[in-house]
């Protein structure tokens, strides 16, 4: 496989995403999903709303989100449209929450290496493509959420969540917590989930990485740390792989001292693994070229 092209530019503003969405060279076409963490209720560090509304707009897209599959306010249809609406998504733009009603609709992965199935909001089935539009920070169970996090946990309903979560062993949440699987299961059950959305929108994706407000948690925290890290810029790829590879190298890389906190995260999570495990699954490549449009 050749190498993937990630463009990469050091501004972080509304304008750099448009720039970043035009200059990968594809467009978008159909109805188009937004796929964005809509931030825990107390997290300080998520995208919000009015930082993506250009880009959302530009694309004429729907921002997109599922219930999660652990205590907090999202992991209820009810709990989760109050806190989309204190968060103010619906201000400038639609916003669907796709497993706000069942079933869930099932994605195959007959080449899975830990699952062969996964379960996403069942609303997926009305979009045509898909912007993934990723906070890249640190994550208390990945090692790192970026653009594979946000295929396969982001697009995944509770129940799917669950069933990643337990490395397949069940899709009930209430056992989620004495069903946790050996680490490099869970991640590896990730890139399975991940490749069963790339392989159900064909191509049709588009993936933009932001590097700010980098911190060791997860936008799904509630009590989040503080950003660990200076920003850093704005990727974008056609390769979820090749763009969460160049976010770590990018870390990796760095002269901020923040970083060791970072590294520390990612490592002690064996984080890079969903990356190892995505590439085996042959959805992508590690391989990449960066390219600085500055």
């Amino acid at each position: 496989m050749e190498k993937a092209k990630v463009y990469f530019t050091k501004e972080i503003t509304p304008e750099s995403l448009i720039r970043m969405y035009e200059t990968v060279g594809k467009k978008l076409e159909g109805k188009v999903a937004v796929k964005m963490h809509s931030g825990e209720k107390g997290n300080q560090n998520y995208l919000r709303p009015e930082f993506v509304k250009d880009i959302v707009q530009h694309v004429n897209g729907t921002v997109v989100e599922c219930n999660t599959a652990y205590e907090g306010a999202r992991n209820s249809t009810e709990k989760h449209r109050e806190l989309i609406k204190e968060h103010e998504w619906e201000k400038y733009f639609p916003f669907d929450l796709l497993d706000a009603e069942g079933p869930d609709m099932e994605l195959n992965i007959p080449n899975g290496k830990v699952l062969k199935k996964n379960y996403v909001g069942k609303n997926l089935k009305n979009y045509d493509s898909m912007l993934v539009l990723s906070h890249f920070k640190g994550h208390a169970m990945g090692g790192y959420g970026g653009a594979l996090k946000q295929l396969s946990i982001g697009c995944a309903s509770s129940k799917g969540k669950t069933l990643i979560h337990t490395a397949g062993v069940t899709d009930d949440q209430t056992k989620l917590f004495e069903n946790l699987p050996e680490q490099d299961r869970f991640l590896e059950a990730m890139a399975d989930a991940a490749f069963s959305v790339v392989d159900y929108f064909k191509g049709n994706i588009i993936y933009i990485n932001v590097m700010k407000n980098i911190s060791v948690d997860c936008d799904c925290d509630g009590n989040a740390s503080a950003p660990c890290m200076q920003d850093i810029g704005v990727l974008v790829s056609l390769d979820p792989i090749a763009i969460d590879q160049a976010c770590l190298d990018l870390v990796y890389h760095s002269d901020d001292p923040g970083k060791e906190k970072l590294i520390q995260r990612i490592e002690s999570l064996h984080g890079v693994h969903t990356v190892e495990a995505a590439n085996e699954l042959g959805f992508g490549t590690r391989e990449y070229e960066l390219i600085s449009i500055d």
